[in-house]
């Protein structure tokens, strides 16, 4: 996903507040944040927030305030720290990942969401249409499913040889099973046997890694 997108989808959102709604809102708007990831892992994407924000006139501070909160890959802790800044009275709602997104939509259906996802928005249920999203969620999407099956005939291409592919994913990620049924035709093409293993916390990569060394797996 571009940075520059989703900074300008956040900004048109913000002036295309009704004035009504505006009038409701505090002197200085509250921009709550919401990632499923750290603060850390975002850092690019959060500067570049920060100074689209500014480029649109908006100082953190000055006429804007801004709340993070960022789940650190629990995505079981998103429906809470999304509930969070609804009692806050955000404004506005930018949900950094498609978990994220999902957890703001279910959580309320009158603030507005800005989203960012690498996945088919429609798809996975939070909008109902690319040109007509409907609700309060809009938001910028990177359809980079085809890319799936690219990684996997370059990863083919570097090692002919390998008969077996072991596939590293997160079962708590909403986008795994998409990832995973993409990935399947390009396998077959390759006549590659796809061995899933899996982490969704810190301590499972040390085991899921060990399976893939002693089975003499490729990873990726």
């Amino acid at each position: 996903m571009r940075r520059r997108d989703f900074i300008k989808v956040i900004v048109g959102s913000a002036a295309a507040w009704p004035l009504a709604t505006r009038a409701q809102q505090p002197e200085m708007p509250l921009i709550g944040l919401l990632g499923s990831a750290t603060a850390s892992d975002w850092t690019p994407y959060v500067r570049a927030f920060h100074q689209g924000l500014r480029d649109a006139g908006y100082v953190e501070g000055v006429n804007v305030s801004i709340e993070a909160r960022w789940a650190d890959s629990q995505y079981e802790r998103l429906p809470a720290l999304a509930t969070e800044l609804i009692q806050r009275k955000v404004t506005v709602i930018a949900a950094f990942s498609t978990p994220a997104a999902h957890a703001a939509k279910a959580a309320t259906t009158t603030i507005p969401i800005v989203f960012t996802t690498n996945r088919d928005p429609v798809q996975i249920g939070l909008v109902a249409s690319l040109s007509r999203p409907g609700g309060n969620m809009t938001g910028s999407t990177n359809l980079d499913l085809e890319l799936t099956s690219k990684l996997l005939e370059l990863l083919h291409d570097a090692i002919p040889g390998a008969r077996v592919i072991a596939v590293l994913v997160n079962p708590t990620n909403f986008n795994t099973d998409t990832l995973l049924k993409s990935l399947q035709p390009a396998a077959r093409r390759f006549g590659l046997q796809v061995h899933v293993l899996e982490a969704s916390t810190e301590g499972d990569f040390d085991t899921a890694l060990r399976c893939c060394i002693n089975c003499g797996q490729t990873g990726w």
